[in-house]
Parts: C-alpha cells; sequence; structure tokens
C-alpha cells in the first residue's frame, strides 16, 4: 500500500464567505465540489486544501504551505486585501501567517 496524496483540511462556519476568502488567497477558485458543504483547491498532483462548513469545529485548523517565492506571495496577498504581518524570520527560512475569517491559521514558509 502506499499513500499517494495528501488534502489537508480546514473547518469553516459559513462555505460560501470561505470560498471567496480562500479564492483570494489561492488566487483562483476551487478545483472541486466533492459533495455539499466540501470545496477543494487541488495545489498539486499530490496534495491540496479541502475547506469543510462544519460550525462546529470551525476555527481550528491550521495549514503549513511550503512557498516557492514567498516575497510573490505576501504581494499576492497584500493586492488581494489578505490582512497579513509580513514575512518573519523562523530557524531555517522565512514564515507568512494568516487567518481566514474563522480563525483557521495558514502559515507560507519559504526562504
Amino acid at each position: 500500500m502506499t499513500i499517494r496524496r495528501l488534502l489537508a483540511q480546514l473547518t469553516v462556519t459559513d462555505l460560501d464567505p470561505a470560498v471567496a476568502w480562500y479564492t483570494a488567497l489561492f488566487g483562483r477558485g476551487p478545483d472541486a465540489r466533492p459533495m455539499p458543504g466540501l470545496v477543494e483547491w487541488h495545489l498539486a498532483d499530490t496534495y491540496g486544501v479541502q475547506v469543510w462548513a462544519e460550525p462546529d469545529r470551525a476555527g481550528h485548523s491550521t495549514v503549513v504551505l511550503d512557498e516557492s517565492d514567498l516575497d510573490a506571495r505576501l504581494a499576492r496577498l497584500t493586492a488581494a486585501g489578505i490582512d497579513h504581518g509580513g514575512a518573519r524570520p523562523a530557524t531555517s527560512s522565512r514564515i507568512l501567517p494568516v487567518a481566514d475569517p474563522d480563525g483557521n491559521r495558514i502559515v507560507f514558509t519559504g526562504r
């Protein structure tokens, strides 16, 4: 057996505003809507992000995404109107944390 794909999951209270926010975050709409209350962004062939409408669990998720160009990501977030505190140094790279409207953390990392 081999695991071939990973989908990180974030839970939100209301899917429609979350889809708008994550569309701005990723610069494009979702790739799939596999069932009611669930959308997916396929960020590469082997990984992606799921956003579930699950109000009882909303706002308690964290996803870390390794970014090839953190400065370009920062500029894209700024242009999209997504609040961030800028890139910060970390032990071996830099991080750029953001939070969705429910408080889920998305942390971009890169050099």
